[in-house]
């Protein structure tokens, strides 16, 4: 892509930058690397796609790195997450006008990946489908961010039904982890829906993962007695296992549960997009 292909895309680019993070000024230093990166790369298929997903992760980045050193000024003295970031007082006011005001305070609550999810879904009106691999994460995954983030908006609480069923996913993910632990394959496979998927991520793959684990067999032949190094992970708020190393997450398996039984698991080892995921070492 050249200066003026780039150029033709940098208002989408700032638009999507400005809503995720709450701040114009940032907004135009994102877009700025992403041109940089993209001048650097070779084999670049799809340009707006590929500047989409740069986009999306820096402010995700971004993002986590704002609400980890709003963390670290403590009680005393801290300003907001939004104050913290803001680079252009006047932008930023236009821009919060714009959003809403009470909209910007809680999309600066929520979780980046939400923020990222329902930005580009309810605002920019992407399909869930690319926004997956703008996020590096699965459908369902986007979907249920996306979710979350509509119904913290709407100033909602956790419907009864919803606690009940992380609860329900906890003990199943909970008990998954001890039947891998044991070796126990019948365990496994009570554990897992029949035409349960696994998904790798590219670099799961090239940590000599196969990109799809189809059925319970394939994924419960997987785990069985191969998860030692595994721990009880909160993934984006849901229950979930990782591989620590020290104490660096190395891979993350998201488990999407229904009924009792796992349904769906997303193994992530991609650097950049574990660096966008909110993840809780139990």
């Amino acid at each position: 892509m050249n200066v003026t292909g780039f150029e033709t895309e940098r208002t989408r680019l700032t638009a999507v930058a400005a809503r995720i993070l709450g701040a114009s000024a940032e907004a135009d230093d994102v877009v700025q690397e992403a041109w940089l990166r993209l001048d650097q790369a070779e084999g670049v298929d799809d340009p707006p796609a590929w500047l989409t997903t740069v986009v999306t992760r820096l402010c995700l980045d971004r993002l986590r790195r704002r609400q980890t050193r709003a963390a670290a000024e403590g009680a005393a003295g801290r300003k907001s997450v939004a104050e913290a970031a803001r680079v252009d007082p006047e932008a930023d006011a236009l821009l919060a006008e714009q959003v809403g005001g009470a909209m910007q305070l809680v999309l600066d609550a929520l979780a980046p990946a939400e923020r990222a999810a329902f930005v580009l879904h309810d605002v920019f009106g992407y399909p869930f489908d690319e926004i997956s691999g703008f996020l590096g994460r699965s459908q369902t995954a986007v979907r249920q961010l996306a979710s979350r983030a509509r119904r913290k908006l709407r100033g909602a609480p956790e419907p009864v039904a919803e606690r009940k069923a992380r609860s329900e996913s906890r003990e199943v993910v909970d008990a998954f982890l001890a039947a891998a632990h044991g070796g126990e394959l019948g365990a496994l496979l009570d554990l897992l829906a029949p035409d349960v998927v696994m998904w790798a991520d590219g670099a799961g793959q090239r940590m000599g993962a196969r990109p799809v684990y189809d059925g319970a067999g394939a994924i419960a032949a997987r785990f069985r007695g191969g998860a030692r190094g595994a721990r009880l992970t909160w993934v984006d708020g849901e229950p979930g296992l990782a591989w620590v190393v020290g104490d660096q997450v190395k891979v993350v398996f998201a488990f999407q549960v229904a009924a009792g039984r796992v349904r769906e698991i997303e193994l992530v080892a991609d650097p950049e997009v574990l660096a966008t995921m909110s993840l809780v070492v139990a």
